[in-house]
C-alpha cells in the first residue's frame, strides 16, 4: 500500500483551513476538491446538484449571502466550470473509481466550517504558522479540512494499490447546519454501496486512538421560529398592539420547562432571540431558533412535538401568529458490528496506533447517520470511526486544533478498511 507523504497531508489540510466556509457556500473548497480528483484521476465527478438531493437541501441561505460568497470564491480562483455548477447553493461532490466487479465502498467526509471567529493568539499554531483562517469570523473549527484530507488521501492510496470493485467518496456540504446528510443520502450515488465509512478527527482522543464504532448519535432537529403580532405605541395605547416578543417570551419558558421523557436523555435550546423594535413600541415581530435533540428518532420527535405545541399556545394565548421553518436534521443510527470488528482487527496494526476502542458514544448530532441508514435499508453495513488527533481545546472553540501526525494515521487506517473491504 503506497501512502501519500505526511508532508502532502499536512499542506493539504492546511490550504483547506486557511480558507473555511460555511455549509452550502464550500464553493472555493468544491473547486479545490474537483482540482485535486482531476489530478488523481477519477472515473467520475459528480458536482452539487449531481451529488446530491437539492430539493432536500436544508438550511440554504439566502441568494445575497450565497452571491456573496461565490464572489469571493471567484477572487480566489478561475475555473469558472465548476463555480457555475455550485452556484446557488449546490455544494459538494461524489467522486467514483470503477475497477471491475466486486462490492462497493463508500467514504464520506464532511467539508464545511463554522462561524467562528478563529484566535490570533501566538500559542495557537495555525496563527503562528501562517495558515489561520483568511475568512474572518469563519474556521474550521471541528476539523473538517482533516476530514478532507483523510479522503483524498485515502483516494490516493486506494488508486495505487489493486482491488476489485467500486470506491465512492462522498465529499458532503453542511454537516454544521445538519443540512446536507438528508439530501446526500437522498441522491443517487447511495443506492448501490454496500458498505460505508463515515469518520471524524479528534473528538478529545489523543493521537494514536481509533474508535471503531461511534454510537449514540443524538437525534436532532433545528428550527427557525416567527411570532407576528401588531405594533403600538407603548405608552399611548399599549391595548391595541398584539405582543410578538410576549409571545416569545412565554414561549421560551415554557419551552424549558418540558418533561424531560423516561426513556432516554433529551435535549433543548432556544438561542438567536431577535426582535428589531424601540423600547416604547409594542413588538410586532419577534424570531428565535430552536434546537431539539435525543437519544433516538422518537425522543427526539417528542421534543419537537412539545416544543411547537407550546409555541403554538403562546401565539394563541398573546393573539399572534406563529410560523416554524426546518433548517436542519439529523436521525440515529449506529455502527454495525461486523465492520467494528474490522476497523478494531485492522487498526490495531497500523503505524502510528497506539490504542483502539472498539466502541463509544459520540455525544452530539452528525448527519453522516443518514446515509448510514440509506446503506443499511439496502441490505449494507455501516461504521463511523473516529481517528484520535490529540486536540489541544475543544471542538467548536476559536483555538481547536489538531496533532498533524494523526493525518497519516487517519488515512492509514482509512485506506486499509476500503481496500479490505474491496478484496
Amino acid at each position: 500500500m503506497h501512502l501519500p507523504t505526511e508532508q502532502e497531508l499536512i499542506d493539504l489540510r492546511r490550504e483547506f483551513h486557511k480558507f473555511p466556509e460555511p455549509g452550502w457556500r464550500e464553493f472555493w473548497t468544491t473547486v479545490r476538491i474537483v482540482e485535486e480528483l482531476e489530478h488523481l484521476g477519477v472515473d467520475q465527478i459528480h458536482i452539487g446538484a449531481d451529488a446530491l438531493d437539492p430539493d432536500e437541501r436544508l438550511g440554504v441561505p439566502d441568494e445575497q449571502e450565497l452571491s456573496d460568497w461565490l464572489e469571493r470564491a471567484a477572487s480566489r480562483t478561475d475555473r469558472t466550470d465548476v463555480l457555475e455548477q455550485v452556484a446557488g447553493g449546490h455544494t459538494g461532490v461524489v467522486a467514483v473509481v470503477n475497477c471491475g466487479d466486486g462490492p462497493t465502498v463508500g467514504l464520506r467526509v464532511d467539508i464545511d466550517a463554522l462561524p467562528i471567529t478563529e484566535s490570533s493568539d501566538a500559542n495557537h499554531k495555525p496563527a503562528a504558522e501562517g495558515f489561520r483562517s483568511e475568512n474572518e469570523g469563519f474556521m474550521h473549527a471541528c476539523g473538517h479540512d482533516s476530514h478532507i484530507t483523510f479522503g483524498l488521501g485515502t483516494l490516493q492510496t486506494v488508486l495505487e494499490s489493486d482491488f476489485s470493485g467500486t470506491f465512492k467518496l462522498f465529499f458532503q456540504p453542511s454537516e454544521e447546519l445538519l443540512g446536507g446528510g438528508k439530501a446526500m443520502a437522498a441522491g443517487p450515488h447511495i443506492d448501490d454501496v454496500d458498505y460505508l465509512i463515515g469518520t471524524h478527527v479528534g473528538l478529545d482522543y489523543p493521537t494514536g486512538t481509533v474508535t471503531a464504532g461511534l454510537d449514540e448519535v443524538l437525534a436532532f432537529s433545528r428550527f427557525d421560529v416567527s411570532f407576528t403580532g401588531e405594533s403600538a405605541h407603548a405608552g399611548l395605547a399599549p391595548n391595541e398592539g398584539r405582543n410578538a416578543v410576549q409571545a416569545l417570551v412565554d414561549a421560551t419558558s415554557n419551552i424549558y420547562g418540558i418533561p424531560r421523557h423516561r426513556d432516554g436523555a433529551t435535549r433543548v435550546n432556544v438561542g438567536e432571540l431577535r426582535s428589531d423594535n424601540a423600547s416604547n413600541v409594542i413588538a410586532s415581530k419577534a424570531t428565535a431558533t430552536v434546537e431539539v435533540r435525543g437519544e433516538s428518532d422518537e425522543l427526539m420527535e417528542y421534543m419537537r412535538d412539545s416544543v411547537r405545541r407550546h409555541i403554538d399556545s403562546a401565539a394563541e394565548a398573546h393573539d399572534c401568529e406563529a410560523e416554524t421553518s426546518l433548517i436542519g436534521e439529523a436521525i440515529r443510527e449506529d455502527s454495525d458490528e461486523e465492520l467494528v470488528d474490522l476497523v478494531d482487527e485492522i487498526a490495531g496494526d497500523v503505524n502510528g496506533v497506539s490504542s483502539v476502542r472498539r466502541r463509544d458514544s459520540l455525544g452530539a448530532s452528525e448527519d453522516v447517520t443518514y446515509l448510514m441508514r440509506a446503506v443499511k435499508e439496502n441490505g449494507g453495513k455501516a461504521t463511523y470511526v473516529g481517528i484520535g488527533g490529540g486536540n489541544p481545546s475543544g471542538h467548536h472553540t476559536p483555538t481547536f486544533d489538531i496533532e498533524e501526525d494523526c493525518l497519516l494515521i487517519g488515512v492509514s487506517v482509512l485506506s486499509e478498511l476500503v481496500l479490505d473491504l474491496l478484496s
